[in-house]
């Protein structure tokens, strides 16, 4: 009869030491996790912040001129951002016509051959690439195209670019290919298809909407930068390549002739036309720069936001969540 109780008796004591445990984890758990709430909030607050006082700063210079005009000139009221907008996207799609092939490419070589020297050194290159102060590759787009050909031009300013945006399209894609079920590609193989044909056909169609999301956020990425810029594209505020192919147009040049001039020139971009206006003295370049950062930060913000959405059909279609 004793031992039975004293059974009992340490059956009871054991019960209320795991509850009093149990208890103490959900305390220190609800403590952890009010913590992180707070720090993460703390972290959301500058992102608010800014894109609630650059929208409001902004947007007062928001019209349709700004899209499509030239800027005025000093002094003036009026003007937009023509030269920049067009600059701007014709550097964006020469950069991510270079930068896509040799970044897809190496994303794959590295998701299919991890453990091999190349892909060693691939993954190496890449996160080395991604460290190198943006001002150092202006510099060494300045040196490799600019001074041989002694001027500064949209070509020099796209090879700029795209060495950004290379890193971001080989992480990125590499983690998506890395999502793909292994057994489609060993399927494939023992089918006998040639390794490329699988990477193509059965691989590619199958992370394509990984392969589009790091093309997007190295977009975001390129379109943000400014100091290569500095020493690739210099600005020009008279750049508008409607004005150029219709003087091609009239003059009967070929049309390489007047591809080529469109690129041998220097341009603008929203973020070296940003830049240039936030120096000026004039209160209507200020607002303009204003209205430049809000469109800029609109476009990364939105392209950002598209990118996590395509991510998240991409693993919801594999299964993965």
């Amino acid at each position: 009869m004793t031992a039975t109780t004293s059974a009992v008796s340490l059956s009871k004591t054991g019960s209320f030491a795991s509850e009093d445990h149990h208890r103490k984890r959900q305390v220190v758990n609800a403590v952890m996790q009010a913590v992180t709430a707070c720090f993460t909030l703390a972290a959301l607050v500058p992102l608010v912040w800014i894109v609630l006082y650059v929208a409001k700063m902004g947007m007062a210079g928001l019209n349709w001129a700004f899209f499509t005009r030239l800027p005025a000139g000093l002094g003036q009221l009026g003007g937009g951002a023509l030269n920049a907008i067009e600059g701007t996207i014709l550097v964006t799609l020469l950069a991510t016509l270079i930068s896509v092939p040799v970044g897809g490419l190496a994303a794959f070589y590295a998701a299919g051959h991890p453990n091999t020297p190349l892909g060693i050194a691939v993954r190496f290159g890449t996160d080395v690439l991604s460290g190198v102060p943006s001002i150092v590759i202006g510099l060494f787009g300045y040196a490799l195209i600019v001074k041989p050909q002694g001027h500064y031009s949209a070509l020099a300013g796209a090879v700029a670019i795209s060495i950004i945006m290379i890193p971001t399209i080989i992480r990125t894609t590499e983690e998506m290919l890395k999502l793909v079920p292994g057994n489609l590609r060993e399927a494939s193989l023992g089918l006998g298809v040639p390794e490329w044909r699988t990477a193509l056909q059965v691989i590619l169609p199958a992370a394509v909407a990984g392969v589009v999301t790091g093309v997007l956020l190295a977009i975001a990425r390129g379109v943000g930068e400014t100091a290569p810029l500095l020493f690739t594209v210099l600005g020009n505020d008279r750049f508008e390549i409607g004005q150029i192919v219709r003087s091609g147009i009239q003059g009967g040049r070929p049309v390489a002739q007047t591809f080529g001039q469109i690129l041998e020139q220097p341009t603008d971009t929203l973020t070296l036309l940003m830049y240039r206006y936030s120096q000026q003295p004039y209160p209507e370049r200020v607002q303009q720069a204003w209205t430049i950062a809000f469109v800029v930060m609109m476009f990364v913000l939105l392209t950002n936001i598209s990118a996590r959405l395509i991510v998240l059909w991409q693993q919801r279609r594999l299964g993965k969540v």
